[in-house]
């Protein structure tokens, strides 16, 4: 999985930084100018950690995540 950041220009979504592939399936998530968001200190740790785990690699395919979530339902 990756995470883009763009804007909207003409209509269309212009990615910063590489391209995606071509027919690469997306989701669209966008945010209101002056929407925030807030988590507790232990959620703001997990996460930051879950990223710096998937910058060094550490991640799994969708297949691996829907199989994991197959088995513990």
């Amino acid at each position: 999985m990756k995470v883009a950041t763009g804007k909207v220009v003409g209509g269309k979504i212009v990615l910063e930084g590489e391209p995606l592939a071509e027919g690469s399936v997306v989701t669209v998530v966008a945010r209101e100018d002056d929407e925030t968001f807030e988590v507790s200190p232990e959620d703001e740790r997990a996460l930051l950690e879950a990223i710096a785990q998937a910058d060094r690699g550490h991640v799994v395919s969708w297949e691996e995540l829907r199989e994991q979530l197959r088995r513990s339902a």
